[in-house]
């Protein structure tokens, strides 16, 4: 099955088209959406939500890309608004405890695990995964779609909807803040 014909299965409410879909990007999906929110369980729930939008919207995706290119930036948006809520419950677990009764526990990030580490480098790529949690989140997204999807400038700038020059320009950021972070982590 063709991307042409998975999308028209798709559109026609066809399930074997959607098992092929799930089939052929799970672990694509699965692997930027566990880059960006650093945590198992939620990656896992994030990539369900991207394959059900993905599901309700197929008549709205246009083909002026890639079927990848939309998977990739939905699987983005949806992995960059949770971390948005975890913020927004932090901050507000913050202002609980001066204000209220703090009762609650803040929202903390459990230790992180991405699938393709090998078990003997888990304490550098810990370490790693730990400094790109820390970037600003255009820099986070164009990272793991670049570094760790192996996404070349042009489909990243296109899942992120922006020029190649600014994602280069990105990327060159991104590398600056994590040697910064990861050399102040050293000291």
């Amino acid at each position: 099955m063709d991307e042409f014909d998975l999308i028209q299965g798709l559109r026609n409410g066809d399930e074997l088209a959607f098992k092929k879909l799930v089939e052929n990007y799970q672990d694509r999906v699965y692997n930027t959406v566990i880059g960006i929110v650093q945590n198992a369980e939620d990656a896992e729930d994030v990539t369900q939500e991207v394959f059900i939008q993905v599901f309700r919207s197929i008549h709205s995706f246009k083909g002026e890309s890639k079927l990848s290119t939309w998977l990739y930036r939905i699987a983005t948006t949806r992995s960059l608004d949770l971390l948005r809520s975890r913020k927004s419950k932090k901050r507000f677990g913050f202002i609980q405890r001066l204000f209220g009764d703090g009762a609650e526990p803040l929202y903390e990030i459990p230790d992180f695990h991405h699938p393709g580490v090998a078990l003997d480098k888990k304490e550098n790529a810990a370490k790693l995964f730990k400094a790109i949690s820390q970037l600003p989140e255009n820099q986070k997204t164009a990272f793991v779609l670049h570094k760790l999807e192996d996404l070349s400038y042009l489909e990243v700038s296109e899942v992120m909807k922006t020029s190649v020059p600014a994602v280069e320009s990105l990327m060159h950021r991104a590398k600056l803040n994590l040697r910064k972070i990861l050399e102040k982590e050293m000291e």
